[in-house]
């Protein structure tokens, strides 16, 4: 399922967030900035960002956790390459950022939300996101929604206002779907164990 979630989670980020001028939060809208002005592709870039993040992540929160990060990052990298080489998909909805802004957020949380519910991450920022959950209370989601905010105010630098908002919307529904997945989990969790 952590495959499969990333797999959601790359074609929603190339075909609806990337392809209609949509920013993204995380280590993924860092990647962006880096493809913006170095045109380096963010397959690379999320993986030269994640290392770090998953040696720490694996001292603080398990080898465990750490296994199956690296297997969410790689396979997340893998299929975004692929789908930025070859796929023959052009999904055009800069006429309507709106419908944009709240596909991508509910397909970027719900591929998010099955990578993290299955005991995965897809990166650094997840176990960053994870690790300040963890120490301040706040939901997983709530967590990422302010760490993307701090990555969308420099996105400014390359996106007019009216991007940065749909951007913000998507994000804002991304955090709430990545909840619910979450909250499932944990309600099925309770079910079996209750049985």
């Amino acid at each position: 399922m952590i495959v499969f979630g990333s797999f959601v989670l790359a074609a929603a980020f190339y075909h609806i967030h990337v392809q209609n001028n949509l920013a993204e939060g995380g280590f993924i809208g860092i990647a962006l900035l880096v493809k913006q002005f170095f045109n380096v592709s963010p397959s690379i870039t999320t993986l030269l960002l994640d290392i770090p993040l998953i040696l720490l992540g694996s001292r603080l929160l398990g080898k465990r956790l750490a296994i199956k990060t690296i297997i969410g990052a790689a396979s997340f990298s893998f299929f975004y390459a692929l789908m930025e080489r070859y796929s023959p998909f052009k999904i055009n909805l800069s006429g309507h950022l709106f419908i944009a802004a709240v596909i991508g957020g509910v397909l970027v949380g719900f591929g998010l939300g099955l990578i993290l519910r299955y005991g995965g991450a897809t990166g650094g920022d997840d176990i960053l996101s994870l690790i300040v959950s963890k120490i301040s209370r706040l939901s997983v989601g709530k967590v990422y929604f302010l760490f993307d905010g701090i990555v969308l105010a420099v996105s400014l630098i390359y996106l007019n206002w009216n991007q940065i908002a749909y951007t913000v919307l998507s994000v804002a529904v991304c955090a709430y779907i990545t909840d619910l997945v979450m909250a499932y989990h944990k309600k099925d969790s309770a079910e079996e164990a209750y049985i």
